[in-house]
C-alpha cells in the first residue's frame, strides 16, 4: 500500500512542482487574448469555464487506454507503476501542456499544423497521414472496447442474446451525432458529470480494495519486485513497457485532442491546470487500475491467466463485480465504458477538423462538417471487421510515434524562442529510442531484429534526429500568431495584424 500512496505523493508533486517550471519555461501571457473569443464561432470554438474544461479534457484523453494499458502493463509487476509516475511528470504532462498551449498560441490549430509550423512541410505532411491514421485507430478501437463490455454485461446480467454489432451501430450513430454538433451542445454539457463519475467511480473501487477483507494492496509484493520485470511471459520489459502503458504515461492521441480544448480556454493561465493536470489525472486513474490488477487477483502469473481467459475487458467486469458488489460493480464497470465512447467521438471530431484544416473547410455549416466527416465514419465501419487485437497492437505504436513528434515540435518552439528546451528535448530523446527500438526487434509488426542492434540503432537515429532538431531551429526565431490586444470589460478582444 505504500509503494501506491509513494506513486500517488510523486504525480502530485509533480503537478504542484514540476508543471509550475513547464509553465514558466513556456511563459504564458495572461492578456492575451484566446482563439474562444477571437474566433468564437458557437461550434469548435466556445469559451468555457476551467473547471470544465478540464473535466471534458480528462475525459477527451482517457479512453480505454489508461485502463487496459496499466493492466497488461501489470504483468510486468509494480515496477510498471513507476512508469507511470515518471512518464506522466516528465513526458506525459509536459507533452499535453505544449500541444494544447501551442494550438491557443496558433490560433486554435491541429497538431499537423504546428508540426508544420516549427518543423518543417515534411512533417506536417508526415502528421496529416499519420494523425488521421492514429484517429482512425483510436475510434475503432473505442467502437469495439465499449460495445464488447457492453454486450458482455447485458448478456451475462440478463437473459438476453445481444450481437455485438448491435452495440456498435449505436455507438456508432452517436458518434455521429456528436461530431457534428456544436461542442458545447452534448460534449460540453455532460462530459463535466462523466468526468465526475469516472473520478469518484476509480476512488471508490481502490478503497474498496483497501477494507477488502480478502484482498491486500499490492501487500504480497517485495520492495525488491518494485524495480524487477515479473513479467511470466518472458516479455521484455525493454522497450515493450512504454509501448504497452502509453494513455497512462505519454501518448500521442492527446496531442489531438488538445487543440478541441484550446479553443475553448478563456485565458493561457488556465493550460496548466487543464493539460497538465488533466494529464496527472489520467496518471492517478492508470496507477489504480495497475494496482487492482495486480491486487485483485494476488500475483501477476494469476492476472496473467485472468488475461489470457477474457483480455482486460473481462479483468475490469470481475474486479469491479468482485469488490463493489452487483449493483456498485456494475455502475463502476459502467463508469469504465463511458471512457472509450467520450474519447471515440472526440476523436472522430479531431479527424474532421484536421482535414478542414488541410483543405482550408469553414466548419460552421453542418454541410461542410458533413462533408468531413462522412469518409472518417465509412473508413471506420471498415476497421471494426478487423480483429482487436491487431488494432491494438497498431494503435499503441502509432499512438507513442506521435507523442515524439510532438515532443519535438515542443523543443523546436523552445530552441526557436530561445528558452530552456531540454524539458521537451530529454523525454523526446528517450521516447524516440523507445519507438525505434521497438519497431525494429518486434516481429509481429516490425522487422524482428535482435534486440542488442534494435537498440544500438534506435540510440543512434535519436542521436541523429535530436542533432537534427537542435542545429535546424537554434537561433530560427518563428513569431506565435501576431494579435493586438485590448481590453472590453472583463474579456479581452483579439485583433490579427
Amino acid at each position: 500500500m505504500l509503494w501506491f500512496l509513494f506513486c500517488v505523493a510523486l504525480l502530485l508533486g509533480g503537478y504542484f512542482i514540476y508543471s509550475k517550471i513547464i509553465e514558466k519555461v513556456f511563459g504564458i501571457k495572461t492578456q492575451r487574448t484566446t482563439p474562444a473569443y477571437s474566433k468564437q464561432d458557437g461550434v469548435d470554438f466556445v469559451p468555457m469555464s476551467k473547471n470544465k474544461v478540464y473535466l471534458v479534457q480528462l475525459l477527451n484523453i482517457a479512453g480505454v487506454g489508461p485502463i487496459f494499458g496499466p493492466i497488461m502493463g501489470a504483468l510486468y509487476g509494480p515496477a510498471a507503476m513507476l512508469w507511470i509516475v515518471l512518464g506522466c511528470v516528465f513526458a506525459g504532462g509536459v507533452h499535453d501542456y505544449f500541444s494544447g498551449m501551442l494550438s491557443i498560441r496558433n490560433g486554435g490549430a491541429s497538431v499537423p499544423t504546428i508540426t508544420g509550423k516549427y518543423l518543417g512541410q515534411g512533417a506536417k505532411h508526415f502528421m496529416n497521414i499519420f494523425a488521421l491514421i492514429l484517429l482512425l485507430l483510436v475510434g475503432v478501437v473505442f467502437v469495439s472496447a465499449p460495445a464488447g463490455m457492453i454486450t458482455n454485461l447485458v448478456n451475462q446480467q440478463t437473459d438476453l442474446a445481444m450481437p455485438m454489432i448491435t452495440m456498435v451501430v449505436i455507438i456508432f450513430a452517436y458518434y455521429m451525432i456528436a461530431t457534428i454538433v456544436p461542442i458545447d451542445k452534448i460534449i460540453g454539457r455532460f462530459y463535466p458529470f462523466f468526468g465526475a463519475l469516472l473520478v469518484f467511480m476509480s476512488v471508490g473501487l481502490i478503497v474498496a480494495l483497501v477494507f477488502s477483507s480478502e484482498h491486500t494492496l499490492l501487500g504480497d509484493y517485495e520492495i525488491s519486485q518494485m524495480f524487477s520485470n515479473m513479467n511470466p511471459n518472458d516479455m521484455p520489459l525493454w522497450p515493450a513497457l512504454f509501448i504497452t502503458i502509453a494513455c497512462g504515461a505519454i501518448s500521442g492521441f492527446h496531442a489531438t485532442q488538445s487543440p478541441l480544448m484550446a479553443r475553448c480556454l478563456e485565458n493561457e493561465s488556465n493550460g496548466r491546470f487543464v493539460f497538465y493536470g488533466a494529464m496527472i489525472g489520467e496518471g492517478i486513474i492508470a496507477l489504480i487500475w495497475c494496482a487492482l490488477a495486480l491486487s485483485f487477483f494476488g500475483s501477476v502469473g494469476a492476472l496473467s491467466e485472468a488475461v489470457s481467459a477474457g483480455g482486460p475487458g473481462a479483468i475490469v467486469y470481475n474486479t469491479s463485480i468482485g469488490l463493489l458488489g452487483g449493483f456498485g460493480g456494475i455502475v463502476a464497470f459502467l463508469g469504465v465504458v463511458i471512457l472509450p465512447i467520450t474519447s471515440g467521438d472526440t476523436a472522430f471530431r479531431s479527424s474532421r477538423l484536421i482535414l478542414a484544416e488541410y483543405f482550408n473547410l469553414g466548419q460552421k455549416s453542418v454541410r461542410n462538417r458533413l462533408l468531413m466527416a462522412m469518409p472518417l465514419f465509412v473508413l471506420g465501419a471498415i476497421l471494426t471487421q478487423v480483429d482487436f487485437g491487431i488494432i491494438w497492437r497498431y494503435f499503441g505504436f502509432a499512438n507513442q510515434t506521435t507523442a515524439v513528434m510532438m515532443l519535438w515540435t515542443a523543443s523546436a518552439y523552445l530552441l526557436r524562442h530561445n528558452k530552456f528546451h531540454w524539458i521537451s528535448t530529454v523525454p523526446a530523446m528517450f521516447m524516440t529510442t523507445v519507438c525505434i527500438t521497438f519497431i525494429l526487434n518486434n516481429s509481429t509488426l516490425g522487422f524482428g531484429l535482435a534486440m542488442n542492434i534494435s537498440t544500438a540503432v534506435g540510440i543512434f537515429a535519436m542521436l541523429m534526429i535530436t542533432t537534427y532538431v537542435i542545429k535546424r531551429s537554434q537561433g530560427k526565431h518563428i513569431e506565435d500568431e501576431p494579435v493586438e490586444t485590448s481590453t472590453v470589460g472583463k474579456k479581452s478582444i483579439e485583433v490579427k495584424v
